[in-house]
This record gives C-alpha cells, sequence and structure tokens, in this order.
C-alpha cells in the first residue's frame, strides 16, 4: 500500500521537488553578488520593510551574512510555507481525496483493517516528504558551497531536518481531519488557520504578551525557536513536534476506523 500511495504520487513529487530544487537554486545564486558588500545589502533590506513586515522576514537584521541570508530567504517563510503547501496537498489525496472521488470504498471493502490503510498511507507521506527534504537538502548544501556561505554542516541539516518535521506535522494534521472529515476542503483551512496564526503568533505576535504566550500551541516556535543554523539541532523542539504528529497519525487512525465511509 505504501509503494502504491507513492506510485501514484510520483509525478506530485517530483514536481515539488524540482520547483523548490529550481527556487533554492535561483535565490542562493543571488548571494554570490551580495558578500562582497553585506553592509549596504543589510541596510538597504531593513530600510525598504516596514516593521511588522519585517518581523514576518524573521528581522532581516543580519540578512548580509551567509547565515542570515539562509535563515532568511531558505529557513524563515517562503520556503517552510511551501513544504507545507506540498504536505497539505500529497495529505489530501491519502484519504480526503480519494473519499469525494469515490474510490476510497473500494479499498475498505477489501480485507484490510482501516487502521492500516491510514498507517500506510502516512508512511508513504513520511518517505515522499524525506525524499522531497532530502534532495532539496543536497540542493542547499551545493549551492551554499558554491556561493561562499560557510554554515556548517550539522546546522544546516539541523535546519532541515525541522523544515521536514514541520512539513510532516502539518501533512500528518491534514491526513487527521481528512480521516475525521472525508472533506479536502475541511482538512486545507484548518492547516490553513493553525499555519498563518501560528506563524503571526511566533513573529509579528512575539512582543504581543496578549498573544505571545500562543507560541506554546504553534508548531512555528518547535521549528524555528531553537535558531538551529546558529546554534545547532533544538532536540526538544524537534521531539515536541515528531510527537505531536504521532498524535496526530493516531488520531487519525482512530477517526478513520469509526467513520461511515459510505459503504
Amino acid at each position: 500500500m505504501i509503494t502504491k500511495y507513492l506510485r501514484d504520487n510520483l509525478r506530485a513529487l517530483a514536481g515539488w521537488t524540482i520547483g523548490l530544487g529550481a527556487f533554492l537554486t535561483m535565490y542562493l545564486g543571488i548571494y554570490a553578488s551580495i558578500k562582497d558588500d553585506p553592509a549596504t545589502y543589510s541596510a538597504q533590506a531593513m530600510a525598504k520593510y516596514p516593521g511588522a513586515l519585517k518581523d514576518l522576514m524573521g528581522g532581516l537584521q543580519d540578512i548580509g551574512t551567509g547565515t542570515g541570508y539562509l535563515q532568511t530567504v531558505v529557513y524563515q517563510l517562503i520556503v517552510p510555507m511551501l513544504f507545507v503547501v506540498c504536505a497539505m496537498i500529497l495529505a489530501n489525496r491519502a484519504i480526503a481525496g480519494p473519499e469525494e472521488a469515490g474510490t476510497l470504498e473500494l479499498v475498505v471493502t477489501l480485507p484490510v483493517e482501516r487502521g492500516r490503510v491510514v498507517l500506510a498511507r502516512f508512511a508513504g507521506l513520511a518517505l515522499g516528504l524525506l525524499a522531497v527534504a532530502a534532495v532539496t537538502f543536497v540542493i542547499v548544501w551545493t549551492m551554499t558551497r558554491q556561493v561562499g556561505i560557510d554554515t556548517p554542516f550539522g546546522r544546516l541539516l539541523a535546519a532541515h531536518i525541522g523544515l521536514y518535521l514541520l512539513a510532516l506535522f502539518f501533512g500528518t494534521l491534514t491526513l487527521a481531519v481528512g480521516a475525521a472529515t472525508g472533506r479536502k476542503a475541511a482538512a486545507s483551512a484548518v492547516l490553513g488557520v493553525w499555519a498563518a496564526l501560528g506563524y503571526m503568533v511566533v513573529t509579528v505576535g512575539r512582543g504581543v504578551d496578549a498573544v505571545s504566550w500562543l507560541r506554546w500551541v504553534s508548531p512555528f516556535h518547535y521549528y524555528a525557536d531553537g535558531r538551529p543554523l546558529y546554534e545547532g539541532l533544538p532536540a526538544g523542539d524537534y521531539l515536541v513536534l515528531a510527537g505531536a504528529t504521532a498524535v496526530l497519525a493516531l488520531t487519525a487512525v482512530l477517526t478513520f476506523d469509526r467513520r461511515d465511509v459510505g459503504v
């Protein structure tokens, strides 16, 4: 079942890998023209964006440095959100999509436990995202060496592991909502609200006492607060993300096993 899920989504996985790889290659290549005068570029970036947008982009204070540029361009906003969207699309193709298309009914009539179906598709989702993360990591590592960014291999790997865990969390959230409702729209809406509000809380809302406490329920807090590009692997934070993902996977199994799929 895992192999079939991956085979059915091979084109999507290839498309996302190529697209993300092209994006990373293009934007990391720009650093070659920045490193000759990082102070000027940092000053221009700070002056260009208003305060709230600076917060959304991660502050921009050290964007002229190699690690700071990596943090802002790759690991802060755009690439994580692209990975989350990729995970959402793949997860919706696991349960909710086939159910809406009417093809899931045949699967659940087979002599296979429903929980096994969900776990197989969760495993396929995890492996598919891992393949995308592995290829893009190689691209990022190769490009950083070419353009003169000297971020250590271990810290770059730590940041990319976080990117994978973040995407897997949101993908599993989509899978769980899809398993509970059988609707792609509901799963996408829950992911969109949680992702948008969660990111806002840990960036713009960081200094607002009324909402800053909500960072503890935001996956982005555990993804970025440990500053892996600067301080290495934040094992505790990543374990929280992995544990929350496991809980969501179990929830998907339990809800799907008890729900009427129309057979």
